[in-house]
């Protein structure tokens, strides 16, 4: 296989009814690292709201367990379209999602935007820092693939297209950002994680390589400083150099698809796993065009998807009689 036979074989596909399978090419073989790194800047971009981010401050989930939040947040989104958006453990991971969302009253102005970073931030990552640019094909997938599960969460309003999704995020940064004490607070704990992955000497220069790479609007927002230009020039260049040496490795094989590997979970996860400790007490409330039956057979179902191991992904073994790629950033609105 060569290094663009997958890109030749996305080219052929139509987005509009292969948008799935192109997505897990994209995400699961061609960027795998990129995406997440696309992923984990929109998280940041959330924080620049202050509605959003004093939501994420007063749950005060980033402080007691920043690890487990942000695993929490990638692996919901990994096991929606893990089996694909219509499967039931696709809808099971939906439901799950949603009762946890319930608890708040969040506006679907933000859903929409949150849902519009997680289609523009990868997009914009992989056309600056990927081995090469997003083909036509794959940007619309994006657009469709956040579109079915900005559906199944009950967000009205969606964008059809990337040039939507688009559009909305940058009118909604337009008039949301501002400077608000709890967006602080929310990304400094939310670096904290990601600096936690390194040794403790390199945590200080971690911290300002990331920061390296956030536009001004947003440091603004955050109440962070803007890095000198030596350090964003030198952050820049690392990441083309990598893109460049990306472009000369092999592909992925196929026997080899990227898989989650959170920290939080060293022995696999189960739906049940995912989400604060409250969330089961909560009712679990049919998707749109489910029955609107507690007791009928789709609740029934998502009981028992949530209960399963994620197939193809490490198994937590059974207790004992006595006594869960690299990623990279996550709000309540996820």
């Amino acid at each position: 296989m060569g290094r663009y036979t997958r890109l030749r074989r996305i080219r052929r596909l139509d987005p509009q009814q292969d948008h799935e399978l192109i997505f897990h090419l994209l995400t699961r073989y061609e960027f795998p690292w990129d995406y997440l790194q696309g992923v984990s800047v929109a998280f940041l971009r959330d924080y620049g709201v202050p509605r959003i981010s004093r939501l994420l401050d007063r749950t005060q989930e980033f402080e007691r367990a920043g690890q487990k939040r942000y695993d929490d947040t990638l692996l919901f989104a990994h096991e929606m379209v893990r089996d694909g958006l219509g499967s039931e453990h696709g809808r099971a991971a939906a439901r799950h999602l949603n009762r946890i969302h319930g608890r708040y009253r969040i506006p679907n102005e933000d859903y929409l935007y949150v849902l519009a970073t997680t289609v523009v931030g990868p997009k914009r990552w992989i056309d600056r820092y990927g081995w090469r640019p997003l083909s036509p094909q794959e940007t619309e997938s994006m657009a469709l693939v956040g579109r079915r599960m900005g559906e199944l969460m009950g967000i009205t309003g969606i964008p059809g297209d990337y040039a939507g999704f688009e559009r909305l995020h940058d009118a909604y940064e337009q008039r949301m950002f501002a400077y608000d004490p709890a967006n602080r607070r929310v990304a400094a704990a939310t670096l904290r994680v990601i600096a936690g992955w390194y040794p403790r000497p390199l945590r200080p220069l971690v911290v300002r390589v990331v920061l390296a790479l956030l536009d001004d609007p947003l440091l603004t927002a955050l109440g962070l400083p803007r890095q000198p230009r030596p350090l964003r020039a030198a952050a820049h260049r690392a990441l083309r150099l990598r893109a460049a040496v990306v472009r000369l490795l092999p592909p992925r094989p196929a026997w080899l698809p990227y898989r989650p590997r959170p920290r939080s979970y060293p022995f696999g996860w189960t739906l049940d796993d995912l989400g604060p400790h409250w969330a089961h007490g909560r009712p679990l409330a049919p998707l749109a065009g489910e029955p609107d039956d507690a007791q009928g057979p789709f609740l029934a179902s998502a009981a028992s998807a949530a209960s399963a191991p994620s197939a193809g992904e490490p198994r937590t073994p059974a207790p004992a009689p006595a006594p869960a790629e690299d990623t990279t950033t996550s709000p309540e609105h996820r």
